[in-house]
């Protein structure tokens, strides 16, 4: 390599790094800036210590973030439905910023939000979304909570059927350095969140990143355990349910026809080329699917 031609590799890193280092810095001012919107409530029954984001006015909406998860599970969404409703947005028992459930078991998570959700103000009645795990979990909480109006489920754990993952996920705690973590993050949404590389963003890593790291209830082995089907038969009121076309949790064309089929009160949504994070891979879908389901 000639040195000119050297000069003009490392000056294209350097403008690689340079704009990777500024999309960072934005995806974290946007956080911010969505953070500097919320009132924040924390309530403490049952011991159990459970921080709730609050944004906007009107009927209330909770928001249920699925495993390795946190409140920035709704990242892309919470701007336009704050818009028409009061959204409530926590880190479940054992995520985030909230403390631990009284064990490992799906029942005492829900125990907890069921009782720290009865401390927060203007809830009589609330609408559910839960994402993967909180699709499950949601489905639980329909019955449990009181004055659920309706339920809607986006990518839902639990279910029972076939996976489609094909990739392997890498244990990013093993990762040496920021860089290294960063690829190992990326390597992991892509796998096993979003559908195109190409919609993987800062946003999309930082959210992904921060809520892995603060990490501790584990949930993989409730979601395949089943279940889903069940709770829904428990709550009469009615349900979305919603699925990427390439979400690597599931079939999503047969667990719909097994939940939906034959159901009036339950509706069913496909979202072509959309990985499993659908509400943020196809945001502004989603976001309209849930503006008119809410409505």
């Amino acid at each position: 390599m000639t040195a000119s031609a050297e000069r003009v590799t490392v000056n294209e890193a350097g403008v690689a790094n340079a704009a990777s280092a500024a999309n960072a810095a934005n995806a974290a001012a946007e956080v911010e800036w969505l953070m500097q919107q919320a009132t924040t409530f924390i309530t403490d029954a049952g011991g159990c210590r459970i921080v709730w984001r609050r944004f906007g006015s009107g009927p209330a909406v909770l928001l249920v973030h699925g495993g390795h998860g946190s409140w920035l599970h709704w990242v892309r969404n919470i701007e336009a439905l704050a818009a028409r409703h009061t959204v409530w947005a926590p880190d479940l028992p054992g995520y985030g910023e909230s403390g631990d459930p009284a064990d490992g078991a799906l029942q005492s998570l829900i125990d907890a939000v069921v009782a720290g959700f009865a401390e927060l103000p203007d809830t009589h009645t609330v609408d559910l979304v839960g994402f993967s795990f909180g699709g499950l979990t949601a489905s639980h909480l329909a019955s449990q909570l009181p004055g659920v109006r309706r339920l809607a489920l986006l990518g839902p754990g639990g279910h029972g059927g076939v996976r489609r993952q094909q990739t392997a996920l890498v244990d990013w705690r093993r990762a040496e350095g920021a860089e290294a973590l960063t690829q190992a993050m990326r390597h992991n949404v892509e796998a096993f969140m979003i559908a195109d590389p190409a919609s993987v963003d800062a946003l999309a890593l930082l959210a992904y990143t921060e809520s892995c790291r603060h990490a501790r209830f584990r949930s993989k082995h409730i979601s395949r355990a089943g279940g889903l089907a069940d709770a829904l038969d428990r709550f009469d009121g009615p349900v979305l349910v919603a699925y990427g076309e390439h979400d690597v949790t599931a079939d999503p064309r047969a667990v719909l026809d097994q939940l939906v089929t034959g159901r009036p009160d339950r509706r069913g949504a496909f979202i072509p080329g959309a990985g499993h994070w659908v509400q943020y891979e196809a945001h502004d879908a989603i976001n309209t699917v849930l503006g008119e389901w809410l409505a």
